[in-house]
C-alpha cells in the first residue's frame, strides 16, 4: 500500500523517536508498503536547520540522501496540480506545509502518516 509521510513522521521515524506511534513505525517499517516523502517536508526541515530549529550530525544532504536511500522511501516532486489543490483547500489548517502535503495526499490518493488530527477536516486518510 502507498503511504505519504508527514514530515515529523519521517523525522520521528529516521531518529528512531519514541513520539511516533507503533502502529506509525510499522507502517513506516513495513517494506511491502511504498513510503512517500515529499520534497515539502526536505524545504520544511531545510528551514528547521536555517533557524536553528532542528540539527543533525552530518550535513542536510548527505544525511537525507543517506535515509532516503536507506530506508527506501521515494521521493514525491512537487507538481502543479499540489499547487491548485491548494488553492481550494479551506483554512482548517493554516500550516503552508501542511496545507502542501494535504493537497499533494488528495490528488494522488495517498494516506498520510501523521499525529495532526487536524487532517482529518479534509478529504484525505490520515493514518497513526
Amino acid at each position: 500500500m502507498r503511504r505519504l509521510l508527514d514530515t515529523h513522521s519521517f523525522l520521528w521515524f529516521i531518529l528512531d523517536s519514541p513520539r511516533l506511534s507503533a502502529s506509525g513505525k510499522r507502517l513506516l517499517e513495513d517494506a511491502e508498503n511504498e513510503r512517500f516523502l515529499s520534497t515539502v517536508s526536505l524545504w520544511e526541515i531545510a528551514i528547521k536547520i536555517s533557524t536553528g530549529k532542528l540539527s543533525f550530525e552530518q550535513p542536510f544532504e548527505g544525511f537525507i540522501v543517506d535515509q532516503i536511500r536507506i530506508n527506501e522511501f521515494e521521493l514525491l516532486e512537487t507538481r502543479i496540480q499540489h499547487f491548485a489543490a491548494v488553492a481550494t483547500l479551506p483554512l482548517h489548517h493554516r500550516d503552508p506545509f501542511d496545507r502542501l502535503l494535504i493537497a499533494q495526499a488528495m490528488t494522488e490518493s495517498l494516506p498520510i502518516v501523521s499525529v495532526d488530527a487536524a487532517f482529518d477536516a479534509y478529504p484525505i486518510q490520515r493514518l497513526w
